[in-house]
């Protein structure tokens, strides 16, 4: 019985050593997220602060087509830097998830808005292209059309890499968490760990 005992007692305290190295494991899963997503955030308002800063000075430089291209990057830009100073923001507020399904299911969350938004990227693209070629049938500012659509067209290409690259980078961090949660299985009133020797 005293056997028994101590053979259980053993199993407890090795499943609690390794259940808190996995919890650490998430610990570590949450930080590198919040630090990818707030790189991510810094380098949106970079490009922002740089693109009203150059849009700024260019629309008080130059005139015509140039004139409405840095305008537009400026108006463009003005939303960006929002998106990006909320999304730093957030990130520094957010919560550590409960468990590695929580986390698992925030980054998935998140990585289907970035391809949501690559998506809107696109057509972002699109409707630069059509402003361009509006510009060729109208009398009515064809400089503005043609300097509002290249624009549109750099910041959306901008966008579309920006959101596909922090996509890749949150599908490798995904894996990894599903890859821990792999060694974890539910079933009705139990709870179970996988061990690989």
């Amino acid at each position: 019985m005293k056997l028994r005992h101590l053979f259980l007692s053993l199993i407890l305290i090795f499943s609690l050593t390794e259940l808190s190295a996995q919890s650490l494991d998430i610990t570590s899963a949450y930080g590198q997220d919040i630090k990818i997503r707030k790189t991510g955030m810094a380098i949106l308002g970079t490009w922002a602060i740089g693109n009203m800063v150059v849009g700024g000075i260019g629309r008080s430089q130059f005139s015509g087509e140039n004139a409405y291209f840095h305008e537009m990057n400026l108006i463009w830009n003005v939303v960006n830097v929002g998106i990006a100073g909320a999304g730093y923001y957030f990130s520094s507020k957010a919560d550590m998830p409960a468990d590695g399904a929580a986390l698992l299911s925030d980054q998935i969350f998140f990585q289907k808005t970035l391809l949501f938004n690559a998506g809107l990227d696109i057509a972002y693209m699109a409707g630069g292209l059509y402003l361009m070629e509006r510009a060729k049938n109208t009398t009515n500012k064809p400089e503005r059309l043609k300097g509002y659509g290249k624009s549109i067209i750099m910041q959306g290409a901008f966008l579309f890499v920006f959101d596909v690259i922090l996509h890749t980078v949150h599908v490798r961090k995904t894996n990894e968490i599903a890859e821990f949660l792999s060694h974890v299985y539910l079933a009705p009133n139990q709870v179970g760990l996988v061990f690989g020797i």
